[in-house]
């Protein structure tokens, strides 16, 4: 089975593994996503995220996600006999035809350009074909869907994009880059459905009917997004997939929370089963969070998948479904956007 999956940290945690003196790169590590292991399970396309926390970037957001591109250009270098990057479909053909797997550079917070059009046009140079317009904290460009220090099960439909953000819209699809909601407020998703012509993604957000945390995506924006012709991937997180007994998420990326909730290859399955009732089975696809989440008790990491295509199987879901779940929807957005 091929495999797209539309996002993943593995980026950011190399070079933060980089800078504790560890011996950590692309091809073979201790993380979520290394390249034998994609290769070994069928992957056509990993999107990597360059994820940057705007409260830790001491140089600033930009500086920051520069020193993310230099360590994918460097790890892609160095791993050629194995794996390409492409900036589009044909691309990825020519790469599935010579046995290579592809890489597609995305950017998690569309914070890091600083409310400066000039600095996507960098992104864009370097090869970034999609970005999240937030991450967790308000940026030049609008609202998240995150409120530290309030109820994390309630969406901000009040604060959406700016006039930065609606600008950036216009730029990115001026540049066939793909717009990604994941983390955005409502808002802010209503904002990207009246300003934008193109379809586009929410690469790493679930369905709030299943689950209610705010990150998820609410029945209405599900069925926006479907007829949008763009496509939601199934997030791994616990925390998108299952509400906890008390009531409250933890913060995932704090290793002493890890554990405390569960959740099954069937709680993804069921949040598959609902956004493609919603939706359309063309909007479902894959956003594993793989290295920006806590370990995933039935599924460890991407030589996991498998796992989860005979979770779909034994769900019901018949073999041209799972397709378009694991890689042919996320294709189609590939070519309608990026060409």
């Amino acid at each position: 089975m091929k495999i797209i999956d539309m996002h993943c940290d593995t980026i950011s945690e190399i070079l933060e593994g980089k800078k504790r003196g560890e011996n950590c790169g692309l091809r073979r590590n201790h993380l979520m996503i290394d390249l034998e292991r994609l290769h070994k399970s069928g992957y056509l396309v990993q999107n990597f995220a360059l994820f940057v926390d705007g409260k830790k970037a001491c140089n600033g957001n930009f500086a920051a996600v520069r020193e993310l591109i230099l360590v994918f250009k460097q790890e892609i270098e160095k791993n050629q006999d194995l794996i390409a990057e492409v900036h589009n479909v044909e691309e990825i053909m020519e790469n599935e035809r010579a046995g290579r797997l592809s890489a597609l550079l995305t950017v998690e917070e569309g914070g890091v350009c600083e409310g400066s059009l000039s600095n996507l046009q960098y992104l864009h140079d370097q090869g970034v074909r999609m970005m999240t317009l937030t991450w967790n904290y308000p940026n030049e460009l609008g609202y998240p869907n995150y409120n530290e220090n309030g109820d994390l099960y309630v969406p901000d439909i009040e604060h959406g994009l700016t006039q930065t953000g609606i600008l950036f819209l216009e730029e990115m699809e001026r540049l066939k880059m793909i717009v990604d909601v994941s983390h955005l407020s409502d808002a802010g998703f209503y904002d990207v459905i009246r300003f934008t012509k193109n379809p586009f993604v929410a690469s790493h957000s679930n369905a709030r009917a299943v689950c209610g945390a705010a990150r998820n995506l609410s029945d209405d924006m599900i069925r926006k997004l479907g007829e949008r012709g763009g496509v939601a991937g199934l997030n791994f997180s616990v925390d998108f997939l299952r509400e906890h007994d008390t009531g409250q998420m933890y913060d995932a990326r704090n290793p002493e929370n890890w554990g405390l909730g569960y959740a099954s290859l069937l709680d993804i399955v069921r949040h598959a089963k609902h956004i493609a009732q919603i939706g359309g089975i063309e909007c479902v696809g894959l956003g594993s969070d793989f290295d920006g989440i806590p370990p995933h008790p039935e599924l460890s990491g991407a030589e996991g998948m498998s796992l989860l295509i005979e979770e779909f199987k034994r769900a019901g879901f018949h073999e041209s479904e799972i397709d378009k779940i694991c890689y042919q929807n996320a294709m189609r957005v590939y070519k309608d956007v990026l060409g």
